[in-house]
């Protein structure tokens, strides 16, 4: 697969930090995996540049979920994931099998789950979802701060 950053907000390759890329099975067990693998970025982050806030942990770890989430219920095959810093933010790319892009459903507080995509972008820096050759890719910037 081709990795590339998110285009709004592009980082150059200076200042681009540590990252990792994963291929997840697409198991039930891909989800929190991949939950863990993001404490474990995080945690090896802040052993070279400082403490993570545990906020940032959090969120970033929910948003892994989240896009892991929605590659395993909608995509056939293999997910990849790549988590990196770059610049003040953790960059989370999730790659799938599945060429149609996510589109958030309109706000409704009736509605019983699928509100994923919605409180990913509510928590986001950025975002981005990208058709590739094989299939998809969703891009979202975490801020490494501990801000509203």
């Amino acid at each position: 697969m081709d990795l590339a950053p998110v285009r709004k907000g592009e980082t150059t390759t200076a200042e681009r930090g540590p990252e990792i890329s994963v291929a997840l099975d697409g198991d039930g067990t891909c989800i929190a995996r991949a939950r863990h693998l993001a404490a474990d970025f995080l945690t090896r982050q802040a052993r070279h540049a400082g403490a993570v806030p545990a906020r940032v942990e959090e969120v970033v770890q929910l948003v892994v979920s989240e896009l892991v989430t929605n590659a395993y219920k909608y995509a056939p095959g293999p997910v990849m994931m790549v988590l990196r810093i770059a610049g003040e933010a953790v960059e989370v790319q999730v790659w799938d099998t599945a060429p149609g892009l996510p589109q958030a459903r309109t706000a409704d507080a009736n509605r019983v789950g699928q509100h994923g995509l919605e409180i990913v972008k509510a928590l986001a820096l950025g975002f981005e979802a990208r058709r590739v050759t094989t299939g998809k890719c969703v891009t979202v910037r975490i801020p490494l701060t501990d801000g509203p």
